[in-house]
């Protein structure tokens, strides 16, 4: 007798096909700045033998974030991570709030977008995004050029986004 499978889809639901990881010296309280500053929804958290976390997952809007505890002997290695969010000012706000240091401030680019980037208490880099304009490649090609949008650029990429985390 053969069993027939229903077909699976790639990536479970409610999870994207592309899930980032942090690792953190301390997800426990990655976890509490997640919630403060992004209003995560905490999903899962398992502990290790010593306390430490092993797994944990948050959902930040429609997306999940997995997380779990470095070895002391293991280097920093900061998550860079894109926030699309309806109110780029408010969370930007939050998170310097919760702990968060500024990178860059909430700038207007040239594709229409407002974006600001903050670096968590753990390293970690965010790129606050909140949408503006639906453009055509001309309108953005225009803008491009405007000297205020040069500018903000110019800007942004001038910011020191790696560091070493303490």
């Amino acid at each position: 007798m053969t069993t027939r499978q229903t077909p699976t889809t790639p990536a479970p639901d409610g999870y994207g096909t592309v899930t980032p990881w942090i690792i953190s010296r301390d997800s426990a309280k990655l976890l509490d700045f997640l919630a403060e500053a992004f209003a995560a929804t905490e999903l899962a958290r398992m502990p290790n033998e010593d306390g430490k976390i092993g797994h944990a997952e948050v959902r930040i809007g429609d997306s999940v974030v997995m997380l779990f505890d470095g070895r002391p002997e293991w280097p920093d290695t900061p998550a860079f991570l894109r926030l699309y969010v309806e109110d780029g000012d408010a969370v930007f706000r939050r998170a310097l709030a919760a702990g968060a240091t500024e990178v860059t401030r909430m700038t207007e680019l040239f594709w229409g977008d407002r974006v600001g980037r903050v670096r968590d208490p753990f390293g970690n880099v965010w790129w606050i995004q909140q949408r503006g304009a639906e453009l055509t490649p001309e309108a953005m090609g225009e803008r491009a050029a405007r000297p205020d949008l040069i500018e903000a650029m110019q800007y942004m990429q001038s910011a020191e986004i790696v560091r070493s985390v303490s």
